[in-house]
Formats: C-alpha cells, sequence, structure tokens
C-alpha cells in the first residue's frame, strides 16, 4: 500500500537489525549527504557495519568471533601433546 498524506509512512524496528521504513525515502546523513531510494521498501543499517551504509547489507548477522566458530576437541589436543612428546609414535 502506498503512503499517502491520510497514512503515515510505516517504520518497522528489530532490535536486531535494521530499521525498515516503506519507501521512496531519502535519508540524510550525519555528514549531510543524501541517499534516496525509490524501493517500496528499505533497510536503513542501525549496526554502521554495512558496506553500503545507510542502506543494510546484513552485515549485522556476522558478530560471531574467529574463535567461538570452532569448538576445540580435548582429544585432538591430546594426541598433538602426545605426539610431541613421543615423535617416534605411529599417528
Amino acid at each position: 500500500m502506498q503512503n499517502s498524506p491520510e497514512r503515515p509512512r510505516r517504520v518497522t524496528v528489530d532490535r536486531d537489525g535494521p530499521l525498515l521504513v516503506e519507501g521512496p525515502v531519502e535519508v540524510v546523513g550525519d555528514d549531510g549527504t543524501v541517499s534516496v531510494s525509490s524501493r517500496f521498501t528499505v533497510a536503513i543499517c542501525t549496526c554502521r557495519r554495512s558496506r553500503t551504509y545507510p542502506w543494510c547489507d546484513t552485515s549485522h548477522r556476522r558478530r560471531v568471533k574467529q574463535h567461538e566458530d570452532k569448538p576445540t576437541r580435548p582429544e585432538a589436543e591430546n594426541q598433538n601433546e602426545n605426539q610431541d612428546q613421543n615423535p617416534e609414535a605411529p599417528s
């Protein structure tokens, strides 16, 4: 449904994501730059990680730290320690 003087523009807030704004929109940045989109709905970045700022590129989804992606396996670490102590042991 298009915006009209009788109907206010709808903005949807997602705590972990962008602001969804019914378009067309004109966004004025804090430095005065103006970005325009004529799309039906636009996603406005709120995390400032977007490479296409002020538009959201889903960069907010990539918050996982590298060391948390790969859980360590204690048995694999123990094998490596045993090999270091006895280099002639078969692997």
